[in-house]
């Protein structure tokens, strides 16, 4: 039996110690992440008890009185939870499904954009509006979509049509949501799909145009299948957040009048807790929302490791 020499060998794993020596400063790195982490997620949900609770600030967690499910009954039967719960899907999965084919569908034609600078331009103009919080976005859509002053409606009347409420017609409320969302988010989440494009075979269409294949052919037979891990794993692991219709834009953009269509889970947990201080009745919604959200998530990562070969570790 011949013995490995000394250049054949098999170099044997770094030990423990080693290894911690030569990465410890890329753990030192993540200390502040981790802090941040733990204080602002992980401590807060100590307060869950309050949702089992008729929780009084006076009395603290340790003297409320304990009710057990009584709040979570008491919410299923308000009037309108299912409506509230019913307009988060509808929203959430709008979003979704807006979300996914926009950006695709731009992906496709900023690839097809040739002259360097002007794919460029494109991109920094529907990437800027990601960068802008909802609050600064909420004001400037509400002067837009002013039915007295607003740009639209200016519009709307030099072609002699009647003004729209947009933001007080409940509706079309939803579908205002969806588009200012698309409008915002869509120029960034082109970023993923680009990405993707770069790591198709360019000699996959070369032997397409040799074999005669217009660019329709070559994007419906090439680019899209080649995109498709992508696509699959987006729109998975989107899942995860089906009960989050987006709490910034519809709180920025709301009111009473649209309470019927507008109104999702979030915006309902903040007038019970902060408006209305009923504490143990939006910890309780929270909670019923965590979890449920908690099991979407579970599936979203179990549907992207099968269809996406996608794993977290």
């Amino acid at each position: 039996m011949r013995l490995a020499t000394k250049k054949n060998r098999i170099p044997s794993r770094p030990t423990s110690a080693k290894f911690m020596q030569a990465q410890w400063p890329l753990y030192l790195m993540l200390i502040p992440g981790i802090l941040v982490l733990i204080i602002y997620q992980y401590l807060p949900m100590f307060g869950f008890v309050m949702a089992f609770q008729n929780f009084k600030p006076v009395l603290g967690f340790f003297r409320s009185e304990w009710v057990g499910f009584d709040n979570f009954i008491y919410i299923m039967k308000l009037p309108n939870i299912y409506q509230v719960i019913w307009n988060t899907l509808y929203i959430s999965v709008m979003k979704v499904i807006a979300g996914q084919v926009f950006p695709i569908l731009i992906a496709l034609l900023l690839n097809e954009v040739r002259i360097g600078f002007v794919k460029r331009s494109i991109q920094t103009l529907v990437y800027l509006p990601h960068f802008l919080s909802w609050i600064i976005l909420g004001g400037i859509l509400i002067d837009i979509l002013s039915p007295s002053k607003g740009i639209v409606n200016q519009i709307l009347k030099s072609l002699g049509l009647e003004p729209i409420f947009f933001l007080g017609n409940a509706e079309i409320f939803p579908y205002v949501l969806v588009v200012t969302d698309l409008w915002k988010d869509f120029g960034f989440s082109t970023i993923v799909y680009l990405a993707a494009l770069t790591s198709i075979n360019p000699n996959l269409y070369e032997a397409a145009v040799v074999d005669g294949a217009s660019r329709l052919r070559q994007t419906w037979h090439i680019t899209l299948p080649g995109m498709r891990p992508v696509i699959v794993l987006v729109a998975t692991l989107s899942l995860g957040h089906i009960l989050s219709a987006g709490f910034d834009q519809v709180f920025n953009l709301y009111n009473q009048s649209v309470y019927e269509t507008g109104d999702i889970i979030d915006t309902l947990v903040y007038r019970m807790g902060i408006v209305q201080a009923k504490y143990s009745l939006a910890t309780a919604i929270g909670l019923f929302k965590s979890v449920i959200g908690f099991i979407l998530i579970a599936v979203s990562y179990v549907l992207a490791y099968r269809f996406a070969n996608y794993r977290i570790f």
